[in-house]
C-alpha cells in the first residue's frame, strides 16, 4: 500500500534536510527495519557530508488514504528530499565480499 511520508533530519548548523514524498509502505518498513542509510554527498555545502540511517525518528507516515495519495501523485506535490533516492547501493554489494 502506498503511503505519504514526511522526511526531518536537523543537521546540526549546517541546516535540516526535509521532504515529503510517495512511498510503498512495506518498502518503508524494511528499510527502519534494516537501518538502511541514505547517503546524501555534499547537500547542505562543500565538506558537508551527510549520511543518514532511516529510522522512526526521521520518516513520519502522514496518510495512507488513497484519495491522498492519488491527489498528491495528480498535482505533483511532492516536495524536497525523498530519501530512498540515496539509498546507499555497495551496502549489499558489501555484505556479499565478507
Amino acid at each position: 500500500m502506498q503511503g505519504i511520508y514526511k522526511f526531518h533530519v536537523y543537521c546540526g548548523r549546517m541546516g535540516s534536510l526535509d521532504g515529503v514524498f510517495i512511498a510503498d509502505s512495506e518498502l518503508v518498513a524494511q528499510a527502519i527495519e534494516k537501518g538502511q542509510e541514505a547517503y546524501f554527498y555534499e547537500v547542505l555545502g562543500k565538506h558537508s557530508e551527510i549520511s543518514v540511517g532511516l529510522c522512526n525518528e526521521n520518516i513520519t507516515l502522514v496518510s495512507q488514504d488513497e484519495a491522498v495519495v492519488r491527489v498528491i501523485e495528480e498535482h505533483d506535490l511532492c516536495s524536497g528530499i525523498n530519501p530512498f533516492e540515496y539509498l546507499r547501493e555497495d551496502e549489499d554489494e558489501e555484505q556479499d565480499e565478507d
